[in-house]
């Protein structure tokens, strides 16, 4: 049977390398990993691409790893939540990519799925969707977004069993779940860790096989 290892912060954060593809799980600060957000903040990994609904709040989750210039571009739906995220996109400070929310987690599920890309009417004649391609379909125009994927996917879960199965409580399902399936290499911060077998079927939200360390 599968037993996933589990690690601590440090060589969990360690993982992330200069350049990559960072998904962030979590809505606002809810279902949030901000541990390993923090313990990746201590390393100083540079030029990441951050990917989330927002980037945290001031010195919190993404917001400490802004702070610290360690991202080059962030990608989400809400910015506003994090001032200097706002600042830091007005200034040029940062490259950044705004996505209505509804998109991005379709942009993640079918990266997760091996979907190139889809079709949406959601930011049609908007500014968002200027330099993007369009596409009318029975006469509604739709913008074409492409699937989104990482190289690692920090996401947070409320329990795991040993072999890497994930429940969520509560909303942390929000991004965690899609995330889980579009990244190459996925780390669940997790509250509990019990044997295989306490949680019940039904109640696994992320499979064992999308999981590859837990940190408790």
């Amino acid at each position: 049977m599968k037993q996933v290892p589990i690690i601590d912060l440090h060589t969990a954060a360690a993982m992330v390398k200069d350049g990559d593809t960072l998904l962030q799980g979590g809505f606002g600060m809810t279902g949030n990993p901000i541990h390993l957000m923090h313990a990746l903040a201590e390393l100083g990994t540079k030029n990441l691409t951050f990917i989330g609904n927002n980037t945290g709040e001031p010195n919190l989750g993404g917001g400490r790893l802004l702070k610290n210039g360690q991202l080059k571009k962030m990608i989400g739906s809400f910015f506003t939540s994090n001032p200097d995220a706002v600042k830091a996109a007005q200034a040029g400070q940062i490259e950044y990519e705004l996505i209505p929310q509804g998109s991005l987690a379709e942009a993640l599920r079918a990266g997760g799925a091996g979907i190139g890309g889809f079709y949406t009417p959601t930011s049609a004649g908007t500014i968002i969707s200027q330099h993007l391609e369009t596409k009318n379909i029975d006469g509604i125009i739709h913008v074409f977004v492409k699937a989104l994927r990482g190289n690692v996917a920090f996401i947070r879960a409320w329990k795991a069993d040993t072999a890497g199965n994930l429940q969520y409580r509560m909303t942390e399902q929000n991004f965690n779940k899609a995330m889980a399936t579009a990244a190459d290499l996925v780390i669940a911060e997790v509250e509990h860790i019990v044997p295989v077998g306490e949680i019940a079927p039904e109640h696994i939200h992320t499979p064992s096989c999308y999981v590859d360390y837990l940190v408790q």
